[in-house]
């Protein structure tokens, strides 16, 4: 029994290690810009004892409030199946409306603008993570002042190449490296709070208040900037699912939260004592020997927290093609015995130049502070309203309580968004472009899968009676097994119907094919897996999987020889597949510059027989044209 339980309390900091590399990088890498963003001079906040606890004091209820009370306490709870992000939570808000009812078409909506900002969130991060971290570089060594958009740029191609080997490797030594350095970030703040103890009465949520009585047009602006502190936030719940809720928890209160808090006291207390240190306080917390160690470190972390979110893209563009937000895109798994390594080639080199554009635009972490806090912001803002409905249904809160708790919750992040809505013309336009356009095709390619199946629909014959008539009228047949994939079980394929029409020979065994995602994270065969047998020779196979699992035909039939007895060999065995194309026309539907847009995304999507894991020489192709 004591064996075990030390397993456990093992297990435990383990994955508290791990997720001090994965979950924390983001916002443990926010000291960097944050504070020095506060007192920048388009913010017009002079330094001031009272600013300076001001300043703290909001950073330090930000930080109980929105992470440690939303996301740690509440957030970690509404998991779907032990798995976070924006789109497992909006498939968990789904469960509640019945298809094609308003609830469940703003639970879509809200989710889809949620994942476009996240998505905003994984290009911005990247950016101004390592370019605040190069700019130490021109602490150390004034020369290199016009060096940190190169050497930012290099390092970030070096990041954005490395991807394709897969993270296993470099990741190990993730958790060990950021518990360095939030032990450096506690150890250079403790040291100047020693120097100035009276920073600590910055935890006194009056001095912030008060800053909203003395100039509340300043005080508003101002939330921007602390908003940086809690960026990253979002992270907690989104990678829940690769660590579990209590070492999450842990590793938050035990050692990001006293780190982080220790640091920003720290750089309050260095610039109450030297002024001229803000203009980059974290690297003035360092005695000049410690600064290129401190660079060091510093770009190391902000890698991890770049590797953070890139992973995080990678994993929402794959929930995001099974929920059917968007069309096949060619996947690979780096590791053969996890399934969380994978790497997306095309969204891996977009968010490169993305990246890179903007590096050499803004030039500066100042300066692209302003374009990361409103995509964060969003993000946290819809997380809040499905935690909302996720308590009042889900969790069986009265109204009362759901109110009192989640109320205040939404208010507080309602202000930060007001506030970083002020920057939209120093930076904050950029999110909302980006989001705005990766929700156009999000919304597009859904309404277009759903236009698509209803053509399909109207010139499909119902398939019982089809079955019905091969004993009436029987084609020719041939030996074999011919499998038919078929979004919709109830009407016969049209790659069949050409098949007959051409070679006008059936074969001996004939499945039709459906597969389908849930909205949990995975589904044993044993529940997703489900067999018909018709007359003449016919079958229906239905596959579910999860919004995480893999779909694979030939494990699948593995599977179907298990559960039903039944006998493939592949050798002998035809896939059959249709190939639409698509043909933008004035039928009601889309507007025709989207039906263009979704044509575009179907011609450019990833060949059917390669995400089912199909053999490239068992398929057969049969293409039709589709106007919708």
């Amino acid at each position: 029994m004591t064996q075990n339980l030390e397993n456990s309390k093992d297990s435990l900091r383990a994955l508290a290690l791990g997720a001090l590399g994965v979950v924390y990088g983001d916002i443990g890498t926010s000291p960097l810009y944050a504070f020095k963003q506060a007192f920048d001079p388009t913010s017009h906040l002079r330094l001031s004892v009272d600013n300076i606890y001001g300043v703290l004091s909001l950073i330090f209820w930000a930080l109980t409030v929105i992470v440690t009370v939303k996301y740690v306490a509440l957030a970690l709870r509404a998991d779907n199946d032990g798995e976070g992000g924006i789109l497992a939570l909006m498939a968990l808000v789904m469960r509640r409306y019945a298809p094609r009812t308003r609830g469940r078409y703003v639970a879509v909506m809200l989710g889809l603008i949620g994942a476009a900002m996240f998505y905003g969130d994984s290009i911005i991060t990247p950016a101004i993570s390592v370019i605040s971290a190069i700019e130490g570089t021109a602490i150390a060594t004034p020369l290199l002042q016009d060096l940190v958009v190169p050497i930012t740029a290099a390092v970030l191609i070096a990041l954005f190449v490395v991807q394709r080997h897969g993270t296993e490797a470099v990741g190990r030594y993730f958790g060990p490296v950021m518990l360095l350095w939030f032990a450096v970030l506690g150890v250079l703040g403790a040291v100047h709070i020693a120097q100035h103890p009276g920073i600590l009465q910055a935890l006194n949520p009056w001095w912030g208040l008060d800053m909203f009585i003395r100039r509340p047009g300043l005080a508003m602006f101002l939330l921007g900037a602390v908003f940086l502190a809690v960026t990253g936030g979002e992270a907690l719940y989104a990678d829940m699912g690769h660590f579990g809720r209590v070492p999450v928890q842990r590793a938050w209160l035990c050692i990001v939260m006293p780190g982080l808090l220790l640091n920003y006291f720290g750089q309050g207390a260095l610039v109450l004592m030297h002024p001229d240190a803000v203009k980059n306080p974290f690297y003035y917390l360092a005695p000049s020997w410690a600064v290129w160690p401190l660079v060091l470190l510093a770009t190391a972390a902000t890698v991890i927290a770049s590797q953070a979110v890139i992973s995080g893209a990678y994993s929402m563009t794959t929930q995001a093609i099974k929920l059917g937000y968007l069309p096949r895109i060619r996947v690979r798994f780096t590791n053969e015995r996890n399934q969380g390594q994978i790497y997306v080639p095309f969204i891996n080199w977009l968010m490169l130049v993305f990246v890179l554009l903007l590096v050499f635009a803004f030039r500066s972490s100042d300066n692209l502070a302003a374009a990361y806090g409103l995509a964060v912001n969003v993000t946290m803002v819809t997380t809040t309203i499905f935690l909302w409905m996720v308590a009042a249904s889900r969790w069986n809160w009265s109204t009362r309580r759901v109110n009192l708790t989640l109320a205040p919750l939404l208010l507080v992040e309602l202000l930060f968004l007001a506030s970083n809505s002020m920057k939209i013309d120093h930076g904050g336009w950029f999110p909302l472009v980006f989001g705005a356009a990766t929700y156009t095709m999000l919304s597009t390619w859904k309404r277009g899968r759903s236009l698509l199946k209803r053509q399909l629909q109207e010139h499909s014959l119902d398939l019982k009676d089809f079955v019905h008539s091969l004993s009436t009228y029987p084609p020719a047949r041939v030996e074999g097994t011919a499998i038919y994939l078929t979004p919709d079980v109830n009407t016969v394929p049209h790659a069949l119907l050409h098949n007959l029409k051409h070679n006008k020979v059936l074969h001996e065994r004939v499945f039709f094919l459906s597969a389908q995602t849930a909205d949990v994270p995975h589904v044993p065969p044993e529940a997703g897996v489900h067999l018909t047998a018709m007359e003449e020779g016919i079958y229906l196979l239905h596959a579910e999987f999860g919004f995480k699992d893999e779909p694979d035909v030939q494990k699948l039939l593995r599977d179907c020889e298990r559960l039903f007895g039944l006998e493939f060999h592949l050798m002998e065995t035809s896939f059959f597949l249709a190939r639409q194309t698509i043909i933008p026309s004035k039928i009601r539907g889309m507007a025709l510059w989207r039906e263009v847009l979704f044509a575009w995304m179907s011609r450019n999507a990833q060949e059917a027989s390669d995400y089912f894991s199909i053999p490239p020489n068992r398929v057969v192709e049969l293409g039709t044209q589709i106007e919708i």
